[in-house]
């Protein structure tokens, strides 16, 4: 193959996806601060050809978050004003960067927006209780909302973390001078939406992750997406990456403080079975679960690793160096991914292949990856999208989370199936 075609970005981007193999590609890049409004930062959504030309550029206030983009090809932007707590907005924006639809969802007082997906008839959003870099006030609590096309609720439910304990956890506040014991409970410091997959639907069921920001130790909830009623919420813990495994479940990995496993849970909220490992994973078509081990360890011990469905695990190549772009699977099998300053292709048979390779690289900012058509292989590094052309990877693997996101268009909502007649 051939090097990469490289474009530029206004900042460092914080998301990418597209409604079509064929581009074009959007990405949310974060532009800076305001110079007239104290805190305010700009969103920057370009769209981008697969062969590295930039359509257009829009602008829109607040810190960038992913870009959604639905089942009729427009690309949703949450943004929103430099109040104090701001006012969220979600702009439609077609292929043509022409604003389609504008949606203001009903927020309560003193809400700051954590995440936000599209759903198939409306949009899906968790609230924090008050800006990440702050205490929450005492009683407060995350709040999930569900609403329909023109931004009114149609249901909305609480989500407290109180107090969190984790047995590994034997210091925190270090800053204030005082430390924990093993087991012992503190309340939040802040209150953060989970910076790994905060929030996926799958069917009729969301998973919704939030984190004491201090620590990381915090809970995920699963909640019906119908009624709004939550299901069940795992115990406290260093919760890192987590999957779509099919409807009504979820992958969900625990990675530090002595944590280093990945639990499946059931519909009911249950879980159905755990692997010693922790990892970004993809799942195909037929359930066959694998990705690169994700581990804070140095130097690394992390290795491709797919996990059975007897709840162990089976080796692959083993993985130098440490960040790594969250991989794509393509329809014969092969897992791509950035890591090491290398583009590495590992095939179904677990060999690893290097597609590219710029030495000393060791940039730590790294977007998901997307597989697009004429063998495109396309991902961003800080503020450079890298496109990747004839590398020989197929089109993107079918299946409930072949990619970081769910798919292509970046919004992890896998819809529920069609009833089955009786």
């Amino acid at each position: 193959m051939t090097g990469p075609l490289t474009v530029e970005l206004p900042g460092q981007v914080w998301g990418l996806a597209c409604a079509d193999p064929a581009g074009p590609i959007y990405l949310t890049s974060c532009a800076g601060r305001s110079p007239s409004v104290r805190n305010l930062y700009t969103t920057v959504l370009t769209a981008a050809d697969p062969t590295g030309a930039v359509l257009w550029q829009r602008s829109f206030p607040g810190r960038p978050f992913p870009p959604r983009v639905g089942t009729d090809g427009t690309v949703w932007v949450t943004h929103h004003d430099g109040a104090d707590p701001p006012r969220v907005t979600l702009t439609g924006v077609g292929a043509d960067g022409a604003t389609r639809r504008v949606v203001i969802p009903q927020q309560e007082p003193g809400e700051y927006p954590g995440a936000v997906v599209r759903m198939p008839d409306g949009f899906l959003a968790l609230w924090l209780p008050a800006s990440p870099y702050r205490r929450p006030p005492p009683g407060s609590a995350a709040r999930l909302a569900r609403y329909d096309e023109t931004g009114d609720a149609v249901w909305s439910t609480r989500l407290r973390l109180d107090a969190v304990s984790f047995s590994g956890v034997v210091e925190a506040g270090v800053t204030t001078g005082w430390q924990l014991r093993p087991k012992e409970k503190w309340r939040p410091s802040t209150l953060v939406a989970d910076h790994r997959q905060p929030l996926l639907v799958a069917g009729d069921r969301i998973l919704a992750g939030i984190s004491d920001g201090r620590s990381g130790i915090g809970c995920c909830s699963i909640v019906d997406s119908e009624r709004g009623a939550v299901v069940s919420t795992t115990a406290p813990g260093p919760y890192h990456h987590k999957a779509v495994a099919g409807p009504g479940r979820f992958l969900v990995g625990a990675q530090g403080y002595g944590a280093f496993a990945t639990t499946l849970h059931d519909h009911a909220g249950r879980p159905a079975r755990t692997w010693p490992s922790h990892g970004q994973w993809l799942i195909d078509q037929r359930g066959r679960i694998c990705g690169p081990e994700s581990e804070n360890v140095l130097p690394s011990r992390s290795r491709f690793r797919v996990l059975e469905p007897d709840g162990s695990t089976r080796d692959g190549p083993a993985l130098t160096g440490y960040h790594t772009s969250y991989p794509a699977l393509d329809a014969d099998g092969t897992a791509v991914f950035w890591r090491d300053g290398t583009l590495v292709a590992v095939d179904a048979g677990l060999t690893r292949h290097e597609l590219f390779h710029r030495a000393d690289d060791d940039r730590t900012v790294l977007s998901r990856v997307l597989l697009l058509a004429d063998d495109t292989v396309a991902l961003a590094l800080d503020n450079e999208l890298h496109l990747f052309p004839d590398t020989g990877v197929g089109p993107l693997a079918a299946g409930p989370w072949p990619c970081d996101e769910g798919g292509l268009r970046g919004n992890p909502v896998l819809p529920a199936p069609p009833p089955t007649n009786p």
